[in-house]
């Protein structure tokens, strides 16, 4: 028996293993609109057997972009392109999930595959980024403040782009409040330095978070809701795993079913030791404070490892990336080296 390979339900929707795909940034995009590329790209990850493909940050706002390559869930448009690509994943036996971002100061900056790093400028196809407070982040263009107008904007983004998700097939909705960008900027006391509503405590730095997934879970009643936190911001005075506790129960009191917990990204001087699993232990805290679905990230490439990890209660599924990309069938060879059944495109059966 293998509890990697057993389903989990989230709200009625029930992933067929614990073994999913986490979002992964592609930068490929045209206006926002995902194309053949991603299609190709994220239908693979089904046909290998994982249980929930997400698809990466997919910004809510066109300033919202971490790149001017990003997609989108802003406009109808980019709806009917995310459909086909949605319909090619549940077709394959996964279910499909979107992680819906803003990037905040770490918006409009030069795809990591461009050439440089960086930000773009307007007059290059770029755009004024916003935050919490006027705090550039180090080598990047200062961001304006947002005010309150533009906060209740955001928020309107998150919800709106919740909605489309939903009409585009996707039955996870992933809020993205990790890894630096925008929501993750208001959580951070070293990013965050305003001194109204939004600022100052725990509770006027996590208001944004709460409004988010407030507006999210109301427009999409029968998704299930994940909330992606970075665990620590991994540097003195910042973000930690405590605050990750307090703020995982508030989003789950306001309709969030699981917690995906990761870290850092807030700042360049952060100090994290990697290796395999090495986020395993914040999840795990997270999961044993709570008692709430938590999903573990972070170089968790071997089968062993991952069906440890939630075996021995240390999360409750198991997210991966970059082994994805070296073997889009993860999940069927993991099924394979753990000596577990499970079913297989019938064109890949000779393999298993």
């Amino acid at each position: 028996m293998s509890t990697l390979f057993t389903p989990l339900t989230v709200r009625g929707i029930e992933m067929r293993n614990r073994l999913w795909v986490s979002p992964m940034c592609q930068y490929s995009a045209v206006d926002g609109i995902p194309n053949d590329w991603h299609h190709v790209h994220l239908a693979q990850f089904a046909a290998g057997g994982a249980g929930l493909v997400i698809a990466e940050a997919t910004a809510v706002s066109p300033e919202g972009r971490i790149s001017p390559a990003d997609v989108g869930l802003w406009n109808e448009a980019q709806v009917e392109a995310w459909a086909p690509i949605v319909a090619a994943i549940r077709a394959r036996g996964a279910v499909a999930g979107v992680q819906l971002g803003h990037a905040g100061r770490k918006a409009s900056t030069t795809p990591p595959f461009g050439g440089g790093r960086g930000s773009v400028a307007p007059e290059d196809g770029g755009w004024t980024t916003v935050a919490p407070s006027a705090l550039a982040y180090p080598g990047f263009a200062e961001p304006r403040a947002l005010d309150l107008a533009g906060i209740d904007r955001v928020v309107q983004d998150f919800a709106d782009a919740a909605r489309r998700a939903i009409a585009a097939g996707f039955e996870v909705v992933e809020i993205h409040a990790a890894h630096g960008y925008l929501l993750h900027q208001f959580l951070s006391p070293l990013s965050n330095h305003r001194d109204d509503e939004y600022g100052g405590s725990f509770d006027g730095r996590v208001r944004l978070l709460e409004r988010v997934t407030t507006a999210v879970r109301e427009a999409a009643p029968a998704a299930a809701v994940f909330v992606r936190f970075s665990g620590t911001d991994a540097a003195d005075g910042g973000w930690d795993i405590d605050d990750t506790v307090r703020a995982a129960e508030r989003v789950a009191s306001l309709g969030a079913d699981l917690v995906d917990v990761s870290s850092g990204g807030l700042v360049p001087h952060q100090h994290i030791e990697t290796g395999p699993g090495y986020q395993v232990p914040l999840a795990e805290t997270v999961r044993r404070e709570t008692g709430l679905l938590v999903a573990a990230v972070g170089m968790i490439d071997d089968a062993t490892l991952a069906e440890a990890v939630v075996a021995d209660g240390r999360a409750d599924a198991v997210l991966a990336a970059r082994e994805w990309l070296r073997d889009p069938h993860y999940a069927l060879r993991a099924a394979a080296e753990l000596g577990v059944a499970v079913p297989a495109p019938p064109q890949y059966l000779r393999a298993y």
